[in-house]
């Protein structure tokens, strides 16, 4: 049977975010953390070994596979760091084109660090993000 990668842990979130090698990234960590708790109303968990995720809904695919994942979420990385926003969202490629530098791919965001974008963006960027994905996928 199919075991996602993805799931909440119980590992500690601050744990984690101490043990990054680099201080910058480590306290660029702390600001997303921040804010992501600012934005969501929710208490970060660690999804998998090195995602902190916000919140958490269940999806399930025309093909039947299904799973949970964290509602918005971010990961400091070695090279970059990954924010999670929803990949469909029809707001999201306006909001990216005032969000400053960084480089995207289908759900991830990569930016170098956070003085490199503008946080005001950001904020709207979850905020929407979160929205579109529990509409998307409400609660049952």
């Amino acid at each position: 049977m199919y075991e996602p990668k993805m799931k909440e842990t119980d590992v500690s979130v601050i744990e984690f975010i101490e043990q990054i090698d680099s201080p910058k990234k480590r306290e660029d960590a702390y600001r997303l953390l921040d804010l992501y708790a600012e934005v969501t109303g929710y208490q970060a968990k660690m999804w998998g070994p090195s995602i902190i995720g916000f919140g958490a809904y269940h999806y399930v695919y025309k093909t039947g596979h299904e799973g949970d994942a964290p509602l918005a979420a971010f990961s400091p990385r070695k090279a970059k760091i990954s924010l999670y926003f929803a990949p469909d969202d029809p707001e999201r490629e306006a909001l990216l084109a005032r969000f400053g530098k960084h480089t995207s791919g289908k759900a991830c965001v990569y930016i170098n660090k956070v003085d490199d974008i503008d946080t005001d963006v950001l904020k709207e960027l979850i905020s929407k993000s979160v929205v579109f994905t529990q509409n998307q996928y409400p609660e049952k």
